[in-house]
């Protein structure tokens, strides 16, 4: 690997993943709301930042993503749940990545393998929800992973090589989840980022398409 591009890079996820792609000697190519304007709820200035990008890169990896809408919390019943809100959550989980997505076939070589992964969560697997709740940030992860898998059917009639794919990184110790780890066993975004990336160096085109979790085991969906 080469270059890659970064979008959510100044997150805790994002910014590890870009110093341990430094450290292995990567090109890397960071983006972020909060150094670069690069909002992925505003389209516009989604365009603006992925037409600013040049040449062709070996990874493009998406760490963006809200679990509730500024002033709210993760619905715990159906009663909780805010249209504004959950449109707020759709926009940043769903819409953000799919508008990104308009413009990574451009960005990708044709002529070997790369990787676009975007990072989803297990919560929105539909046949792994046991427990319920958590309504908007599970729907915007099952929409994610649904555009993510019509996005690798049509990426492989262009790029033979490339793997398009949902990851789960885990719960991760980050602002994102502090207040909601509870039981789960957190790892430091170093250590996820580490996996993540070992997931990623194994992928293989015939894994287009799905949705896996930090240790590369196939997420149901």
């Amino acid at each position: 690997m080469e270059r890659a591009l970064v979008i959510g890079a100044s997150g805790g996820i994002g910014a590890a993943v870009v110093a341990a792609l430094r450290g292995r000697g990567v090109d890397v190519t960071g983006l972020s709301r909060s150094a670069d304007g690069f909002d992925v709820a505003d389209p516009e200035a989604v365009a603006r930042g992925m037409a600013g990008l040049s040449g062709q890169f070996d990874l493009i990896f998406v760490a963006t993503g809200i679990l509730a809408a500024p002033g709210f919390v993760p619905e715990k019943s159906l009663a909780a749940m805010d249209a504004a809100a959950m449109a707020r959550v759709m926009a940043v989980n769903a819409i953000g990545p799919a508008m990104i997505l308009r413009h990574v076939p451009g960005l990708l070589p044709r002529d070997r393998s790369a990787v676009v992964a975007v990072l989803s969560a297990r919560v929105g697997s539909i046949g792994d929800n046991r427990v319920g709740g958590w309504h908007g940030y599970r729907a915007s992860k099952a929409a994610l992973n649904q555009i993510m898998r019509g996005a690798a059917i049509e990426l492989a009639r262009t790029h033979k090589q490339a793997v398009c794919v949902a990851l789960h990184p885990g719960t991760v110790a980050t602002p994102f989840t502090a207040d909601y780890a509870g039981r789960h066993a957190v790892v430091s975004p170093e250590v996820a980022a580490g996996h993540l990336l070992g997931v990623i160096d194994g992928l293989e085109p015939a894994q287009t398409g799905g949705f896996y979790d930090w240790a590369g085991a196939a997420v149901p969906w």
